[in-house]
C-alpha cells in the first residue's frame, strides 16, 4: 500500500477508489450494471441522442451503480455484526438488494423510453 497521509484529500480518493475496485473485483452484479452501462452509452452515441438525454441515461447509471455499493455495506456491515441468523439481519439484507433491484428496473424503463423510439426508427420498424 502507498504511503497515504491520513486524512489528506489524496487519502480520501484512495480510499474510496479501494472500495470502487473491491465492488467491481468481488460483486458479480456490479460487473453486470457496468456491462450493461457501457452498452447503453454505446448505443445512445450511435443513436445520437441528445445531451440531455445522455445525462439522464448517466443519473441512472450512476444511481445503479450507487446503490449496488451500497447494497455491499448493507451486507457487509450486517455479516460483521452477527454471524448467526437473524430475521432482521435477512431484512436488511433482502431490502438493500431490492433497492437496487427497484432502480434497475426504473433505468431500464427511462433507457426504454429515451432509446427505444430512435433505435426502432433506426431498425426501420
Amino acid at each position: 500500500m502507498p504511503r497515504v497521509r491520513s486524512g489528506s484529500l489524496s487519502a480520501a480518493f484512495y480510499f474510496a477508489a479501494r472500495g470502487i475496485i473491491y465492488v467491481f473485483r468481488t460483486q458479480r452484479n456490479m460487473r453486470i450494471h457496468v456491462c450493461a452501462a457501457a452498452g447503453v452509452l454505446v448505443l445512445a452515441g450511435i443513436l445520437g441522442v441528445s445531451r440531455v438525454e445522455v445525462a439522464v441515461l448517466l443519473l441512472c447509471i450512476l444511481a445503479v451503480l450507487t446503490l449496488e455499493m451500497l447494497n455491499t455495506v448493507v451486507e457487509a456491515v450486517v455479516d460483521l455484526a452477527t454471524e448467526q441468523y437473524h430475521p432482521l439481519a435477512k431484512i436488511a439484507k433482502d431490502m438493500a438488494a431490492g433497492a437496487v433491484l427497484v432502480m434497475a428496473i426504473g433505468a431500464a424503463a427511462i433507457g426504454l423510453l429515451i432509446l427505444g423510439p430512435p433505435l426502432v426508427q433506426a431498425i426501420g420498424w
